[in-house]
């Protein structure tokens, strides 16, 4: 993604700010989200669908009928409510859909398991991910896609070695899981965002002349309202320490902030957006009332829905 993309990506994602509980109103927070949607509840609820059932699962649900939806997100409800009381409180929303993203991290990981331990003995070595993924294109000094594999290869080789807590170069199950998702993982939150300050372009993106390099100066046009939101957000919570530029730590703060939680913060705009009675808590009515919010679906040509019975 270019500067200018990557700019306008994150300018967008502003303009989603509402009043409502889901956002964090004294900043904004760019770190792994719950979903790769945009979440505006205005245009739809994919977001949601995500956060709430994972990302292969809310596809699932994308085929079935209303009734069939509201029926399955019943018997969920159920497994919610772990105390069984008869109620979801915001507590049992936020441990729910932590689970749901950990089953979509795992299952993301048991997927590529097979293709990558080659020998088959229940280990990933680092020369089995390289020649798996790296392979051809090493062999091939100029390739016609332009990519330099060689410094893709050093920067996964790098990550293999941080997620290698033993070190052997060999990776467990676990091990290849903090691989490929370091950022679920505490002692891998650095190589997230190591990168070398002089020559990122994150790193410098929010300062004054880089936000005005990336809109057209039309005259005595005045500047666009999210260059200004930028820079405001730069200067007041970014560029902590004053310096005109993000170091490491600001990024880091700034990807993976440790004081804000997404699922905490999706379950209680969950519970914002379905609490008719305003008693802070949902009934199994409540949810499924709302069920395009939590699931969502839609009839497929012919009426039919894929039936599948293993949710979590």
């Amino acid at each position: 993604m270019s500067v200018p993309q990557l700019l306008l990506c994150l300018s967008l994602s502003m303009l989603c700010i509402s009043s409502k509980p889901t956002e964090k109103k004294d900043r904004v927070h760019h770190d792994p989200q719950l979903s790769d949607k945009v979440h505006d509840d205005a245009q739809n609820f994919d977001y949601d669908h995500d956060a709430f059932l994972g990302a292969d699962e809310a596809k699932t649900f994308d085929q079935l009928t209303p009734e069939e939806s509201k029926e399955r997100l019943g018997v969920i409800v159920g497994k919610i409510d772990t105390d069984k009381d008869g109620f979801v409180t915001e507590g049992e929303l936020k441990a729910w859909i932590k689970k749901a993203q950990k089953k979509y991290v795992y299952d993301s990981v048991e997927r590529q398991w097979q293709e990558f331990d080659m020998n088959q003995d229940g280990f990933i070595s680092w020369d089995e991910y390289r020649n798996v993924t790296y392979g051809t294109y090493l062999d091939d000094p100029d390739p016609d896609d332009g990519f330099n594999y060689k410094q893709m290869m050093v920067r996964d080789e790098r990550r293999f070695k941080m997620a290698d807590k033993d070190g052997d170069l060999t990776a467990t199950k676990e091990e290849f899981t903090a691989f490929l998702h370091p950022e679920e993982y505490e002692y891998m939150k650095d190589i997230v965002v190591q990168v070398r300050p002089q020559k990122s372009a994150v790193w410098g993106i929010f300062n004054t002349q880089t936000s005005r390099d990336m809109y057209s100066h039309d005259g005595d046009a005045d500047e666009p309202e999210w260059v200004k939101t930028e820079r405001e957000q730069f200067v007041e919570f970014r560029d902590k320490n004053r310096d005109g530029k993000m170091d490491k730590e600001e990024t880091k703060d700034w990807i993976l902030p440790s004081d804000y939680d997404h699922a905490e913060a999706e379950a209680r705009h969950l519970v914002y957006e379905s609490d008719q009675d305003k008693d802070g808590k949902l009934t199994r009515e409540e949810i499924v009332e709302k069920y395009d919010l939590f699931v969502g679906s839609q009839a497929t040509d012919f009426g039919e829905a894929l039936v599948r019975h293993d949710e979590f």
